[in-house]
């Protein structure tokens, strides 16, 4: 009796930490289901997901895709040509690899896969991270057999009956948070007399929040508090420059933090951009957080993210334009209210989804096995 084949999966997306990391969660959640599966990553050439998903254990492809760019401007046609080379590549991973089930998690290469995919019939899955969908995973989801979504009301960009509610995968579920503080203050070289701020940009960096800060860098040297800050690779030259010229001794400064679980177990208090991603691990920390929208995304989505925590009383929101005055007061402000911080905190753990990269697998899984 011949042993069946193993399932086949292909996730496809990325270009930033908040699309690759959900999708490693997911591809994780399913080896730990199915241990036998072949998972084949598929990204956008140069992206960081081509070091970040190998160093997670995974096999990556990348296709030659890039974004458009929003103003009239002659590299669009080198990107037009770039698509164009990028859906004969994907055309030609799907032949070769022959998956039961293609999953897209966002970014630059997930067009051109689904799109393949759903032209040879291959069911399809979208994970939509963000509050509004933009619109390449609109015209996706015409193909697309199930639409993994994070917030309420989403049939208004997506047939109903297709939509799943899971929450965004995360990189791990921080429950243990307070048990690692002790742990997670030394390995940044902090002390537990002062509370923390923990500032994030993104994994590429927040040009904003960055310039405040060292704008400001006098008030925060001499403010009753720590910074642990993560720049962004983009920035973190310039900004160890300042911060080392100030003398400043109550900041832990780093490009890129691996141990997010250590940052979040040191935070008293959190500043950070609003990508679906990053909102999802933030209501599962459950501490008090600023969140201030990058303006240069896609249809302002971080907006959008971000006003949903912000209606709820479980996040402040400050935008991007008004933070370049008001972020550190904003921040300094929150670290001494108790009663803030105490509100923010229990209404943001009211929104945390759990285990939605098993959730998420489970229905890959379903449509592997039709």
């Amino acid at each position: 009796m011949s042993r069946p084949k193993n399932k086949k999966i292909i996730i496809s997306g990325g270009g930033t930490g908040g699309h690759i990391f959900p999708a490693i969660s997911i591809a994780n959640a399913l080896r730990r289901i199915d241990p036998e599966l072949e998972i084949l990553f598929v990204g956008a050439e140069g992206k960081m997901e081509m070091e970040k998903v190998p160093a997670a254990g995974y096999k990556i492809t990348g296709l030659p895709v890039a974004g458009f760019r929003r103003s009239l401007t002659p590299e669009n046609f080198t990107v037009l040509f770039r698509l164009v080379k990028s859906l004969f590549k994907a055309q030609k991973i799907i032949k070769e690899f022959n998956p039961d089930v293609v999953v897209g998690v966002g970014g630059y290469a997930s067009g051109p896969v689904l799109r393949e995919a759903g032209r040879y019939g291959i069911p399809t899955l979208i994970q939509e991270q963000n509050s509004y969908a933009g619109v390449t995973n609109k015209l996706l989801a015409k193909k697309a057999k199930i639409i993994c979504v994070a917030y309420d009301g989403m049939e208004k960009y997506f047939p109903a009956e297709k939509i799943i509610k899971t929450g965004n995968p995360v990189r791990q579920n921080f429950d243990n948070l307070d048990d690692l503080r002790s742990e997670a203050l030394r390995f940044f070289r902090l002390t537990d007399k002062l509370p923390v701020v923990l500032v994030l940009g993104g994994s590429l960096g927040a040009g904003t929040i960055n310039r405040n800060l060292t704008e400001n860098i006098q008030k925060i040297s001499s403010a009753k508090c720590q910074w642990l800050w993560q720049t962004g690779k983009n920035y973190f030259d310039n900004v160890n420059n300042i911060v080392s010229q100030s003398g400043a001794g109550n900041i832990s400064l780093h490009s890129f933090i691996n141990r997010m679980d250590f940052a979040f177990a040191a935070a008293d208090v959190i500043v950070s951009r609003a990508g679906a991603g990053t909102i999802s691990e933030l209501c599962l920390v459950g501490k008090p957080a600023i969140l201030v929208p990058s303006p240069n995304v896609a249809e302002d989505h971080q907006t959008r993210n971000a006003l949903a925590l912000a209606f709820k009383n479980a996040a402040i929101m400050i935008k991007d334009s008004d933070a370049v005055t008001h972020l550190v007061d904003e921040a300094l402000k929150l670290v001494s209210d108790c009663n803030l911080k105490n509100t923010l905190s229990a209404n943001i753990r009211k929104l945390a989804e759990r285990d939605a990269d098993v959730r998420i697998a489970e229905e890959v899984l379903k449509l592997a096995r039709r």
